[in-house]
């Protein structure tokens, strides 16, 4: 399996509408993008489900912006894609951070949705 045109663009579509509401700071919106019970790493302790993902964007800091370039992409299952990308996050009184990140997305009748976010710092 390898990365194909089709499944880089369903993760675009999902992290393309991640980015726009990380960017302005809109939490809810962030949540609204994972699935009910979706897993979630970030640089803090995990959470799951959408509530603990708007508290981890809401305490992000104000002006703090997402750029992802997608890496590799697997298809394990229909209606399953697999993202390794590396994101940089910018900020307005710091540098850069630099992470890699997994997600796993998922497709529902609604659409698609991230029922995994994985962060590392390498």
């Amino acid at each position: 399996m390898t990365t194909t045109p089709d499944d880089t663009a369903v993760l675009s579509g999902v992290l393309d509408q991640w980015k726009a509401a990380v960017d302005a700071h809109q939490p809810e919106r962030v949540a609204s993008l994972f699935t009910e019970d979706a897993i979630f790493q970030g640089l803090h302790p995990y959470g799951v489900g959408r509530q603990k993902i708007a508290e981890y964007y809401d305490s992000q800091p104000l002006g703090m912006k997402a750029a992802y370039r997608v890496l590799q992409t697997r298809r394990p299952a229909d209606g399953v894609v697999l993202g390794y990308l590396h994101v940089e996050f910018s900020f307005t009184d710091r540098p850069p951070l630099e992470v890699k990140l997994s997600v796993l997305v998922t497709r529902a009748a609604e659409g698609w949705s991230i029922s995994h976010y994985q962060v590392s710092r390498l």
